[in-house]
């Protein structure tokens, strides 16, 4: 039985820009984990979509995410906000 490579891929967005989430790192088996491993690095929340990790790869770097792909892109950045607000310094005196 031949066993799946691992795949990865990185987007980058910027609410501010007015654009659509970039492609900016993609790859399968070493290239993956290395992109896995300079995500952990730098503290970037990691969400397993087999699925959309599949199309992601399929795409060009650097190039915005077709318009298909807005709703599964944002629940992926719906999940990293909740991530960032649960794991955000509380202000002094809050509960």
């Amino acid at each position: 039985m031949e066993e799946k490579r691992q795949k990865a891929a990185a987007l980058k967005y910027k609410p501010t820009d007015g654009s659509a989430p970039r492609v900016v790192a993609k790859g399968s088996g070493l290239m993956a984990q290395k992109i896995l491993d300079v995500a952990k690095a730098h503290g970037v929340p990691i969400k397993e979509d087999k699925q959309l990790v599949e199309i992601l790869s399929a795409l060009d770097l650097y190039k915005e995410i077709p318009q298909e792909l807005y709703k599964a892109v944002a629940e992926v950045l719906a999940f990293i906000y909740s991530l960032s607000k649960k794991n955000a310094p509380k202000p002094p005196g809050s509960p």
